[in-house]
């Protein structure tokens, strides 16, 4: 293992796409989210589609075998994508960025009820505790907490960005599936052709003509968002998930950064408090599945593997590559340990 070398691209990926939130953002008040959708995605796919020539993997990455698992997980994630970037336009950035992280909580109710894992008190608490974090944040905007001022357009933005949230995490329960038959290159190529298809379905609504620094700003969200989804693969390469996953949370940091000297966001107490309860419950969760992998809780499943030995792992809203593992569930041992790893879901 190298986590150096991996926590530095992780990183990487997690500042590009802050960097990439804050262009759509940016563009938010000129540039429906439909739109937005669709150069994110569209732009993207040249970026995979480059990555998997690199590989030698264009030929045998593309292949389909669960045609209604990628729609599902297709329809799921643009709509998760699409209410994120809505929020965007009505909340502070690092507010977003918080409430993007329940996902990971989520995760865990949607694992126990659609693939029957089975969650224990220690996870479930983690949920609770992340949950009313979501509620310290929420809570100065709802006058039934005592707010003084209902802002309804802030109120709007929380409920889509939680809406996103709950599809976010409905969609890494699907690729939990996916990756038993699917190549990942499949699962992350499909996932942009369907959200730039159902993109175009907004157009009637709002949809501009971007020109000059506005078009280049879309089109540059699309290329990092691809790019920042390699370093993100590649920071999995060099160090077990349960290494470089609670990195997800420095993106806070840097949400917190740019909200401030290029939005003049200002964050509020709240916000911080309730942030950090979520913070905390998230890496609390992937600390004790990392530990219920370690004991070996969940049952060998299907494994991508290549000539040389390479596997290629589903994670989430990305793909992970990881030598001369064998795959379970999400998770994954290496050949010469028994129950070792734990994969950690991202948005």
């Amino acid at each position: 293992m190298q986590p150096v070398k991996a926590i530095a691209l992780k990183l990487c990926a997690v500042i590009l796409f802050i960097f990439m939130s804050a262009l759509i953002k940016a563009a938010s008040d000129r540039v429906p989210p439909g739109e937005a959708v669709f150069f994110r995605s569209f732009f993207a796919i040249p970026i995979t589609l480059l990555w998997l020539v690199m590989l030698g993997e264009l030929r045998t990455g593309l292949r389909v075998k669960s045609v209604w698992g990628h729609v599902r997980r297709g329809v799921s994630g643009t709509v998760a994508v699409g209410m994120v970037f809505a929020g965007l336009g009505l909340l502070p950035l690092p507010e977003v960025t918080a409430l993007s992280y329940t996902s990971s909580l989520l995760i865990v109710i949607f694992a126990a009820l659609f693939l029957g894992e089975r969650v224990g008190p220690l996870r479930i608490g983690a949920v609770c505790l992340g949950m009313g974090g979501v509620l310290v944040i929420l809570a100065p905007k709802l006058s039934v907490f005592g707010a003084e001022t209902v802002n309804r357009g802030e109120i709007l933005g929380a409920i889509v960005v939680l809406i996103g949230a709950t599809c976010a995490a409905f969609a890494q329960i699907t690729i939990r599936k996916l990756v038993q038959t699917e190549h990942p290159a499949a699962i992350a190529f499909y996932f942009s052709v369907t959200a730039t298809v159902l993109s175009l379905l907004t157009a009637p609504f709002g949809w501009v003509w971007p020109g000059g620094w506005l078009a280049a700003q879309l089109v540059l969200a699309g290329v990092i968002g691809g790019t920042a989804q390699i370093f993100l693969t590649l920071s999995y390469r060099y160090a077990d998930a349960s290494i470089v996953a609670p990195f997800d949370y420095a993106s806070m940091l840097f949400a917190l950064g740019i909200g401030y000297f290029i939005f003049d966001e200002v964050p509020t107490g709240a916000m911080l408090v309730g942030a950090a309860m979520i913070a905390v419950a998230g890496i609390a969760i992937i600390l004790r599945e990392h530990q219920l992998g370690l004991n070996g809780a969940a049952p060998a499943r299907h494994v991508h593997r290549k000539g040389d030995g390479t596997v290629w792992v589903g994670h989430a809203f990305y793909v992970q590559i990881h030598p001369r593992r064998e795959v379970r569930h999400d998770r994954y041992i290496p050949d010469d340990q028994p129950g070792h790893g734990q994969g950690h879901s991202n948005l």
